[in-house]
């Protein structure tokens, strides 16, 4: 079924063109990642889609039933109300059923419904219908959504009541999320929906994306996200959009197959252009040959000339240098608690930097991963503990919220004070590598976007020529080209790295030791980011079968063979899989007996004894409360 379709659709920010001639297709159950240049307007057509921002020329071709669900980058929920009870909201037209359901109840236990037998029909008719409708409309399970939804969001540890307008600003963006996600929208459109997920969490929503009934269309610049979730690929530019099948990477494969591809035919092309130019030339003349060389020149006249294919836009070009080598030994913390206002979010810290390392420090939101770097480079004070520097350390930081370029200043003044004594040309030549061309260096810095000042904190970081870089979330904000050439940079970096990402990919290339934070201390890995997940999952593996072999009073698990292993943890999956076959036949037999004791309820022989009545309902609400546990316990086993 095909929920949308976009013909020839163009866009000007007054005579700005920002698009042009845009087509494409959205069916249900698609996975379609956008991806382009920051600037080529991929946000621009997720508004016009969602019918928020309106367009020049062409048309937009939608069903009036189908409904769209639209995440802006960066999307707070503001609400006064408590989290349980915005969640809510999403399920109002259930739970205005529900209530209905539970009127016409009671007017069927009053005993002078019975006395009109038409108007008991009537309602009885009416509770049928409703009823149906309320189960297919999830009014069983709508509670048990809204938990696994805040449960796969991080919110398990809150107290639901807790009131939204108290929360920091990436929660509130989970939660807008999350309640787009309960919305159940026929195309769901997201753009840089990753931003302020830790990794579990980015983990949870690309398997909740894979089995969601409708479509989605994605603009996101995490290569994790997209390969895991996308089947299609729409690369956007200025003047066009062009459709591939498969997920990023088969995108990435593709399109390089077809520029060369079509390389080869322009040279092959311009080839025979040359000898009908030859021929003609040589052969005009002669009178021999003179018709033949009109023939030529005829068909070289009605020749389609192909356009040189145009590869890669031009990227970031930049490199990090040191001034001077530190020291073997950069960093060392030691039973570091760090926090605000004296309260402390993380304590008995303790780790040690060389020369060379690039470590990516991870853990979940809130644990204070950025509170750490802060720290080091004394933007907050130290609450216990101690940090020491090694000798001759330079320490080079960038933000990720960009705080320090909010100025009126130029761009070209922005980098030019810093460095009074380099020449205009040269501070235009180090923007220029930033891709700040021409009038750029003249905008405010204020007044650019997201992936400018992230550019230009680049830049900045870059002149500095520091030998140690503190980085938080270096990534947030870049397209993936300038993604790229950033890995690229820090890959030939000479100096020392820590950084904090929730990029995969990038810890992946970059990271040659990964520090895991809680809230009791640092743990190390020696390995990249899939190392670091292979030992989490060895370890958590290992503590399953620890706890079956606890139980059963068996040998322990370090003395077991790698086959034993195996075995017991093929058999525990064969246990989850029984578990959940189990939990699903319970569920069946309570919809039905549920669904039994409220035709019990409608029976006008029951409606007369008020004791009958009183019992049933007793059962109902039993038998709902064990239907919402055991819905539980399946989206548990299930994630």
């Amino acid at each position: 079924m095909i929920l949308l379709q976009v013909n020839g659709l163009s866009k000007y920010y007054g005579a700005e063109l920002i698009f042009s001639n845009i087509k494409l297709e959205i069916q249900n159950r698609d996975r379609i990642g956008l991806v382009g240049r920051n600037g080529a307007g991929k946000s621009t057509l997720l508004k016009i889609i969602a019918g928020q921002l309106s367009y020049d020329d062409g048309e937009i071709i939608k069903p009036k039933d189908v409904t769209i669900g639209y995440l802006a980058q960066d999307t707070g929920l503001e609400s006064q109300l408590s989290i349980w009870d915005e969640m809510l909201t999403v399920f109002s037209p259930v739970i205005a059923l529900e209530k209905k359901l539970h009127s016409l109840e009671e007017i069927m236990s009053k005993p002078e419904t019975f006395e009109n037998e038409d108007f008991y029909k009537k309602v009885l008719r009416e509770y049928d219908e409703l009823q149906l409708r309320f189960k297919e409309m999830g009014g069983y399970q709508y509670e048990a959504d809204i938990r696994s939804v805040l449960h796969g969001l991080q919110f398990s540890n809150f107290d639901y009541n807790t009131q939204i307008s108290t929360l920091s600003g990436g929660q509130k963006t989970r939660l807008a999320l999350g309640k787009l996600l309960l919305s159940q929208p026929d195309l769901l459109i997201l753009d840089e929906p990753t931003n302020h997920l830790d990794i579990e969490t980015l983990t949870w929503l690309e398997q909740y994306l894979q089995g969601y009934k409708g479509a989605v269309f994605i603009v996101s610049h995490d290569r994790y996200f997209m390969d895991k979730v996308i089947n299609q690929v729409y690369e956007m530019t200025r003047n066009s959009i062009k459709k591939y099948y498969g997920n990023y990477s088969d995108y990435l494969v593709r399109k390089a197959e077809d520029f060369e591809r079509e390389m080869k035919l322009y040279e092959k092309q311009q080839e025979e252009i040359e000898k009908l130019k030859d021929f003609i030339q040589r052969n005009i003349a002669r009178a021999s040959t003179t018709k033949r060389a009109q023939s030529r020149r005829k068909q070289l006249e009605k020749m389609h000339v192909m356009d040189r294919p145009i590869g890669d836009e031009k990227s970031a070009s930049f490199s990090f240098e040191i001034d001077r080598q530190s020291g073997n030994e950069v960093l060392n913390i030691h039973d570091l608690a760090i926090g605000y206002n004296g309260n402390p979010i993380s304590k008995n810290i303790s780790m040690r930097i060389t020369r060379g390392e690039s470590i990516a420090l991870v853990g979940p939101n809130g644990v204070g991963k950025s509170t750490l770097l802060k720290t080091l480079i004394k933007k907050l004070p130290v609450l216990a503990g101690s940090i020491q520097f090694g000798t001759n350390v330079t320490v080079g930081y960038y933000d990720q919220e960009q705080a320090n370029l909010v100025s009126n200043k130029r761009v070209l003044n922005e980098l030019w004070d810093d460095y009074p004594l380099k020449t205009e040309k040269e501070i235009r030549t180090i923007l220029g590598n930033f891709l700040f061309s021409g009038d750029d260096v003249l905008k405010t810095v204020s007044s650019l976007s997201g992936g400018e000042k992230a550019r230009l904190a680049l830049a900045k970081l870059m002149m500095q020529k520091a030998n140690f870089l503190i980085l938080d979330e270096p990534t947030n904000h870049l397209d993936l080209d300038s993604k790229i050439v950033l890995e690229n940079a820090l890959i030939d970096y000479p100096g020392t790295l820590l950084f904090v990402s929730h990029d995969r990919y990038f810890i992946n290339r970059i990271a040659t030791k990964v520090i895991e934070l809680s809230k009791d201390g640092a743990e190390e890995f020696l390995g990249d980011y899939d190392y670091f997940v292979q030992k989490k999952q060895e370890r958590f593996e290992l503590r399953e079968l620890e706890a079956a072999h606890k139980s059963t009073e068996t040998q322990n698990l370090p003395e077991k063979s790698g086959y034993q292993i195996d075995k017991e943890a093929k058999k525990a999956e064969r246990q989850r899989l029984r578990r959940i076959e189990e939990i699903e036949k319970a569920m069946e037999k309570l919809e039905t007996e549920i669904s039994e004791l409220n035709t019990l309820l409608c029976d006008p022989n029951i409606f007369q004894d008020h004791e009958k009545v009183t019992e049933i309902n007793k059962k109902l609400e039993l038998a709902n409360q064990e239907l919402e546990k055991y819905l539980e316990e399946w989206a548990d086993l299930e994630e």
